[in-house]
């Protein structure tokens, strides 16, 4: 099993303005769903449905890799639907200028990096994509860098989540299902498990 994340390459979105909270990015009546198939259909599906020009909607940015946001993205309730609507609708990293720690922590767990960058690296990054969508970006898990044509910006991450990506560890559920005879050899020693009785 080899989860490792260590570079992401592609195109980016630009997502300007601060506190953009998870009810902007997926709607509270999508937390009635009882899967997460999907659920790129709701992304910022209120905003699109009023703005024709919404960057989500810009097919100079179709197929991006990276969303490039403001400071405290993803505020507001813990929902886990919002970073995986993203991920689903194919953003594979998202650069900004700080992360709501929930919500950080739930991109963690699908393994979509988050990386923050100086507010004025941030907004040369946002600047660039509206200028030249075309832009292909390089993210370096390893050496902290988000690169495009020669040039780069330094960029930060807890090194805890870092490692977890560069070590391939930060699928919980992978590592449970992989190592389930041990899982089951532990659960057999508990007494609140071994010893239950419906």
């Amino acid at each position: 099993m080899s989860d490792e994340i260590r570079r992401i390459s592609g195109r980016a979105i630009p997502m300007p303005g601060d506190d953009i909270d998870t009810d902007r990015i997926t709607p509270a009546r999508f937390l009635t769903a009882l899967t997460f198939t999907g659920m790129e259909k709701a992304l910022f599906c209120d905003e699109r449905e009023h703005t024709p020009d919404h960057p989500i909607d810009n097919s100079d940015y179709k197929g991006a890799k990276f969303l490039f946001v403001g400071k405290n993205f993803g505020s507001g309730s813990s929902r886990e639907h919002a970073p995986q609507a993203i991920k689903r609708y194919g953003i594979d990293a998202i650069v900004g200028i700080s992360f709501a720690e929930i919500f950080a922590g739930n991109s963690q767990a699908i393994g979509m990096p988050l990386m923050t960058a100086s507010p004025e690296d941030v907004q040369r990054l946002i600047a660039l994509t509206q200028k030249k969508p075309k832009t292909e970006y390089t993210a370096d898990l390893e050496s902290l860098t988000v690169s495009w044509g020669g040039e780069s910006v330094a960029v930060e991450m807890l090194e805890e989540r870092r490692q977890s990506f560069l070590k391939g560890n930060w699928n919980v559920v992978a590592i449970l299902r992989s190592n389930l005879p041990r899982v089951r050899e532990v659960a057999e020693k508990l007494p609140y498990v071994n010893n239950f009785q419906a």
